[in-house]
């Protein structure tokens, strides 16, 4: 816009953004927050906090992405578009067999009033149309309401929205009278961190956590409960 040039950036410096430690919860706390949900709430905090999912990882979930008897979840195309595979908690299975019950008598209605097609991953809309319509493409959390394509003008039913459970956790951890600052992404602080404190190792939460560096699942190792850097005060020794 200047007419100037802008030389050579190689060497220009960029600006670091400061490290910020996650807020965790305690294991008491955590209890806390789960005893007060209930159905579908209590299933997406588990997923959270026992497989240490991102919110969207969790509402993104598809019926086939699930499997109940090798308790394993696999996440497709989560942050940097990259698959992995977690646990299921065992806690969770039951309450999970009830959704998933419940999943598929709401695509039976769907279909029954000439809906039940869900939104198809890459170019799947175009390559496999059909696919949209199988129970195993459908959401695991659907959404309580139908809505129109614009393009297509179908009829769908996307997944549930992260702000309706953003809002059920905020209320959640102020029933439970947590004074922190608490979120859903701090469910999935918590399950790293309570899985160091366990003993597990760091090359396992981070591939259970989807980071492509290790150095971004250390940051757990300085919120530990035994102090910075999960070293034991000598005064406890005394």
């Amino acid at each position: 816009m200047l007419g100037r040039k802008v030389g050579d950036l190689r060497h220009v410096l960029r600006v670091n953004t400061p490290p910020r430690l996650p807020a965790v919860l305690s294991r008491e706390e955590v209890h806390r927050l789960l005893a007060r949900l209930e159905g579908e709430a209590l299933l997406i905090a588990l997923f959270m906090y026992g497989a240490g999912l991102r919110l969207l990882e969790c509402l993104t979930l598809r019926v086939k992405d699930i499997d109940p008897d090798r308790l394993e979840i696999r996440v497709r195309g989560g942050k940097g578009a990259k698959d992995r595979v977690t646990m299921l908690p065992l806690r969770a299975r039951d309450l999970l067999r009830v959704q998933l019950d419940h999943v598929e008598q709401l695509h039976a209605a769907d279909l029954a009033r000439g809906a039940g097609a869900v939104r198809l991953p890459t170019a799947l809309d175009r390559k496999a149309p059909g696919w949209a319509k199988d129970l195993a493409w459908q959401w695991v959390f659907p959404a309580r309401r139908l809505y129109v394509e614009p393009g297509s003008k179908s009829i769908r039913r996307d997944h549930l929205h992260p702000s309706a459970v953003q809002r059920w956790v905020r209320q959640t951890v102020r029933d439970a009278g947590l004074n922190k600052r608490a979120t859903c992404h701090t469910l999935r602080h918590s399950f790293a961190t309570h899985l160091l404190e366990d003993g597990y190792d760091i090359r396992t939460v981070q591939e259970l956590l989807g980071h492509s560096d290790v150095s971004t699942t250390m940051i757990y190792t300085h919120v530990l409960n035994r102090g910075r850097l999960g070293v034991r005060s000598p005064a406890d020794r005394v």
